[in-house]
Order: C-alpha cells, then sequence, then structure tokens
C-alpha cells in the first residue's frame, strides 16, 4: 500500500505549526506543501492511526486522506471531478460530499461558489450510484484553494471533524459581556468530553482573569455558582448576578477555600506560568477539572507547548493523579491555544492531544 498524503486545514499563518506539531508527535519523514489556511504531507510511510483523528490535533482543524488534484477549466469544472473521482469510485462508496475553502482572506471569497456547485457535484455523483447517503461510508471532500483547483479526499467521519471546514459553529449569547465567551463556549463543545455530564447546575467553579466576564457567563448559563477573580471590574449582568461573587485579588495567588469543581482561567501571562499555575491547583486538590489558555510566543509554539505539558504532567505525575488532558487552537483564538485538564477515575493516566 502506498504511503498516504494528508490534507491538514488550519488557521491562516499556522501551517508551520501543523508540520513541526507531525514532526515532534511522530518523528515521521516525508514532504510538506504549504497554502494559506491549509497544508499538505506526502508522507514516506504509512501513518500512524491515532494521527487520523482530527481530535488528538491541537493545529489542524481537520485530517484527510487526499485521493486526487485536479486542474479545473473556466467553462467545466465538474468534468475533471467526475473524471478523477471515477478511478477510485464504487457504488455507494461516499456517505456525502462537501465542498470547502480554505479558512483564509483568499479562500472566503469561494464560500459562495462552493454553495453554488455543491448540489451540481451531488446530483451528478448521484446520478452514478458513487452516493448513498443512508450508509456508513467515508466522506468525500473537495477542496478548492482556488476556483481553478481542487484537492480531493476522504475522511471516516468517526474521526474526522463534524463541522465544515473543521470550526464548529457558536453564537453569540445575548447577555453575554464579552466576544471571549464564545471560546470557552466552544472549548466546552470541542475539548471536554461529555461537557453536559460534567458540567451541572449547583456546581461551583472559579475564573481566574474573569473581568469582564466573558467565561463566568458560560459557567453561570450552565447552573454553576462562580468566584469570578480579577481586580478589573465586571460588566453588564456578570457584575450583578447572584451567582457571581466577584473578589479583586491577584488570580495567581488566589486559592479557593474549599475544592472547587471548576476552574477557568483566560489570564495574558507567560504559558509556562500559566502551566505551574493549573498544575499547583490539581496537586493541592483546589479543583477536579480546568480549561485555560496558552498565550503562544511567536515562534517555536510546538517546544512552548511540549514544556508546559511536561510541566502539568510531572506535576500530576509526582502525585499519581490520573487524568485526560487534551488542547486545541480553536476557531475563536488567536495567537494561543486552549486546554482542558480533567481528572479521571479511569486505571491509567490518559492523555490526549
Amino acid at each position: 500500500m502506498p504511503a498516504p498524503t494528508l490534507l491538514f486545514y488550519c488557521r491562516n499563518g499556522f501551517e508551520n505549526d501543523v508540520r513541526q506539531e507531525w514532526q515532534g508527535r511522530y518523528a515521521a519523514s516525508g514532504s510538506w506543501e504549504a497554502g494559506e489556511g491549509y497544508a499538505l504531507l506526502h508522507a514516506e510511510a504509512q501513518v500512524d492511526a491515532a494521527a487520523w483523528h482530527a481530535s488528538n490535533w491541537i493545529f489542524a482543524r481537520q485530517v484527510l486522506a487526499v485521493l486526487g488534484r485536479v486542474q479545473l477549466g473556466e467553462r467545466d469544472r465538474l468534468g475533471p471531478i467526475v473524471d478523477a473521482l471515477a478511478s477510485v469510485a464504487r457504488p455507494g462508496r461516499w456517505s456525502e460530499v462537501w465542498l470547502e475553502h480554505p479558512d483564509s482572506d483568499a479562500g472566503k471569497p469561494l464560500s459562495g461558489f462552493c454553495k453554488r456547485f455543491a448540489p451540481i457535484v451531488a446530483q451528478a455523483l448521484s446520478e452514478r450510484g458513487w452516493l448513498a447517503p443512508e450508509g456508513k461510508g467515508p466522506r468525500l471532500h473537495l477542496f478548492f484553494p482556488a476556483q481553478s483547483e481542487a484537492i480531493l479526499a476522504e475522511a471516516d467521519p468517526e474521526q474526522a471533524s463534524p463541522w465544515p471546514l473543521g470550526v464548529p459553529r457558536v453564537r453569540m449569547p445575548t447577555g453575554a459581556p464579552s466576544r471571549s465567551t464564545l471560546k470557552l463556549a466552544e472549548a466546552f463543545m470541542t475539548l471536554v468530553p461529555d461537557a453536559d455530564t460534567l458540567l451541572k447546575p449547583g456546581m461551583v467553579g472559579v475564573d481566574l482573569g474573569a473581568a469582564p466576564g466573558g467565561w463566568t457567563f458560560q459557567l453561570v448559563a450552565r447552573g454553576l455558582k462562580v468566584f469570578a477573580i480579577d481586580n478589573g471590574p465586571m460588566k453588564g449582568d456578570m457584575a450583578l448576578h447572584p451567582h457571581v461573587k466577584h473578589l479583586r485579588e491577584d488570580g495567581f495567588r488566589y486559592r479557593p477555600k474549599n475544592p472547587v469543581d471548576w476552574l477557568v482561567c483566560d489570564m495574558v501571562e507567560q504559558p509556562a506560568r500559566v502551566a505551574q499555575l493549573i498544575a499547583d491547583w490539581f496537586s493541592r486538590g483546589h479543583t477536579r477539572h480546568a480549561v485555560f489558555n496558552l498565550k503562544l510566543p511567536m515562534k517555536k509554539r510546538w517546544s512552548e507547548i511540549e514544556r508546559c505539558f511536561g510541566i502539568l504532567e510531572a506535576a500530576l505525575d509526582r502525585t499519581e493523579l490520573r487524568y485526560t488532558l487534551t488542547a486545541k487552537q480553536l476557531y475563536h483564538d488567536r495567537e494561543e491555544i486552549t486546554c482542558y485538564l480533567g481528572l479521571t477515575r479511569s486505571a491509567q493516566a490518559k492523555r490526549r492531544r
């Protein structure tokens, strides 16, 4: 079996970070191509099974197996795509087809084209019997770096991101005091396993660096009672909410009198210092779950992530705590990643990125 070519979707400007993550985690060789908001790896050997799971990646939003690439004419874009797919197609091979584009300034104008072209492609594939909407086969992706080119790829829906472009859609809730609330909402959707079970009304949470209250809003919306820690002011409903106690204290020095269920932290600080803070909270038994940001440097982002994860894992391993650690550069992140760390009752420590 020939070595595969992989297509990764990512934030524009972070294509090289996908490559560094690949090399840091799998130490596997291959040649790379990069565009704005995507990267292609021509692997030289078979790929570790874990690499196909989009949820395992920090910088990659989606991971696809490339089937081929075609150049498209101005008058006939459908014909070359159908001809290229004919060499790998079989009856009912794909459960559905998605048309996508890079999440970049250059790629956004292609959104309308993909929406208009999608039903035409789906009809053509259905007429040939290649689509089986009721089946459980792989999902076909047609990725357009430009209207003149298509990268044909596929993915197992059980391993791939369930959202087009690998981007979950989160609406700005009414009453939220800042757009940072979208970041924690997305984190609960993508990083926290069984979030609806782990976040229950009546639980107690702490928000470090809470002002103006975007992350506190998400906890309160799920029925938690929140200690909001920040020397700055809370705004809107979060300044008056009966389930919010605002303490004007240093987020790095504050510790709760009693253990809490959840800690969230979105402070602008050196990532290693934040990692050490989170490690201390868990080591001392102050919380069982945490979502926090690591603001990354412009260069050597992957090595900084490895450094921070090393701090967390060393501290947790010393106390023999069993845990789940996940991280992602979310759509609503910028020069940062968002992490979830939670204690688990499983027999062995579990680390998943």
